[in-house]
């Protein structure tokens, strides 16, 4: 999706301080609009909206959510200076200042660049209109690749602590049908994460109108994403939304998450000590935000646990190795401690400071926390209590059944996890997550009574819940992109159909090569010429085979199968029966294409999406393709560029050397 800009200017005629007449119209339809469009953004005009009612909601809400603002300051205009001021006030970034004949020399923006063009009779002079389109596209283009540089806002370049407002909640009205295109755009997103189609999700970010709307999707694609065990990847679509919306909090939580699960798998690169200085930059910026003083807790209760808790050791070992690493212990108490001073409702950081606090009295004889120990379990006891969020209560639940390994009996621990269980929904994970952090303190031999009745409670609720089935994940995820068949009329032969058992051949090669079989997925669009062939192999070595097209069924079985003879339907069909997982087709699953959008392209990168959101390093691409850019967008040479730019694994079958 383009981003998308506002022009603040005058309408029609209007006289310059030195009594010419300029034509501002023709200014935008000659000059303005066709230069931004060139940079690839999609314009509007206040005056372009010609829904009834006043123009103000859709002029403050373009102000607010706009990419860019374009200001013309070649007369002195009071509503352009009144929206130029209110653009400064809400957002730091994205303005460009265009003045034609001369330029302001306006106090507050007296230093700030400005692109000056040529005016002729009123109009953008023919001579240099060309060249002055150039500057404005090519400024244009710098402002956005430089959305994140200095403020050009001088409200926010000199208040440095001003924070932007958070777009959703300066929402004006039903302005157009903007907020309605939204809320179906959101529908979907939320949908495709309930289905656990990333893929999806990151097409549908891309093709947000605003950047505050793409960088909403992107932090969601990466909760996804984490959640599903992609940190790499998930990091990757969190770092393009905080590009955007640098301090969106969940955003930046989410950022620390994958951080810290790719140092504990011991990820080159990453550490704990990484995790540790992402979390303290957040608290800078929000140093009363308990949950963050929570994760940056756990960070070092993971570092704590990482230094003693070896499958190899004896519980004598562990619990000595433990004892001496009890710096790294109180580091976490303190930071988890804060996180419930700073609200003490938090039960979950309660709950966790109290724990480590019995566990250090436990390890160390040192009473330095006993004072605290016995007012923070009645406050924790309190606050789980006393969740009214019906979604959280088995959290709760879960709260007070952790309380009372530490102070209660193994009656009570028994009792209140049987109150989790029944709370928890048949939550498997939830369960099996408790189970876990009990047999930490088994493997301590702590309050081992009361840790026994808990994972015997835990034990014989797993022996009737069912695991969820996760997602299923390949071993290798194939990628395939290939010429269609030659068309008999076409006058430079690419793929003859005399080439098609030696393609066919070549892509047996090289899926033998990669040892595909049935532990795999392979991705296509299933058109005619190298994607059947490439599905019918696959097929042959039992790998599952999923389709996505860019158009309904139908259309595309018309356009892209049995445009090269009927045939192909025929393989078309046969392979379909043979597919394990039903063909999914962007209309019916993305919604239609956003206006400009080539269809082909589109789909390509759903279907590169699709692939990585399996694990970057799954995926392989295997393309039948002769070198050339092709015969228009979305072809293999876009899916070439775009896979070998990410992953670098592709097999390339040269169709100019069958």
């Amino acid at each position: 999706m383009k981003p998308h800009a506002f022009v603040a200017m005058p309408f029609g005629l209007k006289t310059d301080s030195q009594g010419n007449e300029i034509d501002f119209n023709r200014v935008y339809a000659e000059l303005i609009k066709p230069a931004l469009e060139a940079a690839g953004v999609e314009v509007f005009r206040a005056d372009e909206e010609m829904r009834a009612g006043g123009i103000l909601p859709d002029m403050f809400q373009e102000l607010l959510i706009a990419d860019l603002v374009v200001a013309d300051l070649t007369i002195d205009n009071p509503n352009v200076w009144y929206e130029l001021g209110v653009r400064h006030a809400l957002r730091a970034r994205g303005v460009v200042l265009i003045s034609g004949g001369r330029v302001t020399t306006a106090f507050d923006l007296y230093t700030d660049r400005k692109l000056r063009y040529f005016l002729k009779d009123g109009r953008p002079d023919p001579a240099t209109r060309d060249q002055d389109k150039a500057k404005l596209t090519d400024m244009v283009k710098a402002t956005m690749e430089s959305w994140h540089g200095r403020k050009v806002s001088p409200v926010y370049n000199l208040l440095h602590n001003l924070q932007e407002p958070d777009w959703k909640s300066l929402r004006v009205g039903d302005v157009r049908e903007f907020w309605e295109q939204h809320e179906i755009w959101e529908r979907r997103i939320g949908l495709a994460r309930k289905a656990g189609q990333i893929g999806d999700v990151l097409v549908l970010a891309d093709e947000a109108p605003i950047a505050a709307f793409r960088a909403e999707a992107w932090i969601k694609a990466g909760e996804t994403l984490r959640k599903a065990g992609h940190f790499t990847f998930g990091l990757e679509q969190l770092d393009r939304g905080l590009t955007v919306e640098p301090h969106n909090l969940r955003g930046l939580r989410e950022k620390g998450i994958c951080l810290q699960r790719l140092a504990l798998e011991g990820k080159p690169g990453h550490s704990l000590d990484r995790a540790r200085a992402h979390y303290r930059e957040v608290l800078e910026k929000f140093p009363v935000d308990p949950e963050t003083w929570a994760l940056l807790g756990r960070v070092d209760k993971d570092a704590w646990v990482s230094a003693w808790h070896q499958p190899d050791k004896t519980p004598e070992q562990m619990k000595d190795d433990a004892a001496y690493e009890d710096a790294l212990l109180r580091t976490a108490i303190e930071n988890y401690a804060t996180a419930y001073r700073r609200n003490p409702g938090h039960y979950y950081s309660g709950i966790n400071a109290l724990t480590l606090m019995h566990l250090h009295r436990y390890l160390t004889n040192d009473d330095r926390y006993d004072k605290e120990m016995v007012p923070m379990a009645g406050a924790v006891r309190f606050a789980a209590e006393m969740e009214a969020n019906p979604n959280q209560v088995f959290l709760a639940k879960a709260t007070l059944g952790n309380l009372e390994v530490l102070v209660g009996t193994a009656d009570s621990t028994k009792d209140a996890y049987k109150e989790f269980i029944a709370k928890n929904d048949n939550d498997w994970f939830a369960v099996n997550s408790c189970r876990a952090q009990l047999q930490l303190l088994k493997d301590m031999e702590y309050q081992l009574e009361n840790v026994e009745a808990g994972i015997a409670v835990f034990d014989r609720a797993l022996q009737r819940l069912v695991k969820p089935n996760n997602r299923w994940q390949p071993r290798q995820v194939f990628l395939f992109s290939g010429h269609m068949i030659d068309a008999p009329t076409r006058p430079t032969p690419r793929f003859p159909s005399s080439k098609e058992p030696v393609a066919a051949q070549r892509i047996a090669d090289a899926l033998g090569k990669l040892e595909a079989g049935p532990e795999d997925l392979a991705l296509t669009f299933g058109g005619c010429g190298g994607d059947l062939l490439f599905t019918e192999t696959c097929q042959q070595r039992g790998v599952k085979v999923q389709w996505l097209q860019p158009f309904d069924e139908p259309t595309f079985i018309q356009k892209s199968v049995v445009c090269r003879g009927e045939e192909w339907r025929g393989r078309y069909l046969t392979a379909k029966e043979k597919l394990t997982t039903d063909i999914r087709s962007a209309p019916e699953c993305l919604g239609p294409a956003p206006t400009g959008t080539n269809s082909y392209e589109r789909c390509n990168l759903w279907l590169i999406y699709t692939a990585l959101s399996y694990g970057i390093r799954r995926v392989q691409f295997i393309c039948l393709w002769d070198g050339s850019e092709g015969d228009g967008r979305g072809g293999t040479a876009h899916m070439y560029y775009e896979v070998h730019r990410r992953t670098g694994k592709v097999t390339w079958i040269d169709s100019r050397n069958l």
